[in-house]
């Protein structure tokens, strides 16, 4: 039993080590990595960059879980919703659920997003944050994030992303203090069925993570994703299959110290989205 404690103990600080350890799970580079594309983009990639959601042209919804390092108690859940509208720009609601009963995060966000005509798309999210520990207590605080991407030519896109580069302190006291990050990224459409990213992250306190990350699509309704982290050497791959308004996805990351972490995706779009031409 002390062992098993001990264990779970040490993941726990590892987690809070990363300051934002929901929005870094190992495998979440895998679901927003379509944000810088005009042609792979998908519901979950506001939640990357906020944005991608002035990109949506049919109102979508997908939840996502990752079995980090094969461990119950580290499980991460994520879910997004995207609404578009004709005139007023699109609005995204993201959740994310981490931990088990003694030691679990949250974050919840609504996010807002609209082109300022053909060569740019901005985007804001406000975020509740907040994580508890029953026999410790809670904390939680509000903050904010936001994106722009700029459509360089049909083919390739700019993006720059900023969380929480204000405020975000934690407990009534605010002694502890949610990290803050920046982000620049870019994508290339090579074609239809080729993709591929790269994104350069600064998170406060930490040294610069590069991020890459290619997607391919080898039939009408098969494609295929993988990427790298290069913070901790981790790579990541993942298999889709596209079916009418259905996408079902199967993930995993693998950490060298740590191992795999699996992770499903289902997307489900109210509208069959227009076929590129």
């Amino acid at each position: 039993m002390r062992t098993l404690f001990l264990s779970l103990l040490c993941l726990i600080l590892l987690q809070q080590s990363y300051a934002q350890s929901l929005r870094y799970s190992l495998s979440m580079p895998y679901v927003g990595l379509g944000a810088y594309s005009t042609k792979q983009a998908d519901v979950f990639s506001f939640t990357n960059n906020q944005a991608a959601l002035a990109q949506a042209k049919t109102a979508g919804v997908g939840i996502f879980g990752e079995r980090r390092f094969m461990l119950e108690e580290t499980s991460i859940y994520g879910l997004a919703l995207a609404l578009p509208t004709k005139n007023l720009g699109n609005f995204g609601v993201m959740v994310n659920y981490s931990g088990f009963t003694n030691f679990n995060e949250n974050k919840a966000g609504i996010a807002y997003a609209r082109s300022l005509g053909k060569m740019v798309d901005i985007g804001v999210q406000f975020n509740y944050y907040g994580y508890r520990i029953p026999s410790y207590g809670n904390a939680s605080a509000i903050n904010f994030e936001a994106g722009a991407l700029v459509h360089l030519t049909d083919k390739l896109n700019a993006g720059v992303h900023v969380y929480n580069p204000v405020g975000g302190k934690l407990g009534k006291e605010g002694d502890e203090k949610l990290a803050s990050s920046y982000q620049l990224g870019l994508g290339y459409d090579a074609s239809d069925n080729f993709y591929f990213s790269a994104e350069v992250v600064k998170e406060e306190d930490k040294e610069v993570n590069v991020i890459g990350g290619i997607q391919y699509h080898f039939k009408k309704q098969f494609f295929a994703r993988a990427g790298f982290m290069s913070e901790t050497g981790s790579g990541f791959a993942g298999l889709g299959l596209a079916w009418n308004t259905f996408r079902f996805d199967i993930a995993a990351s693998y950490h060298p110290q740590l191992g795999f972490s699996p992770g499903i995706m289902l997307l489900y779009n109210f509208k069959k989205p227009q076929e590129s031409k």
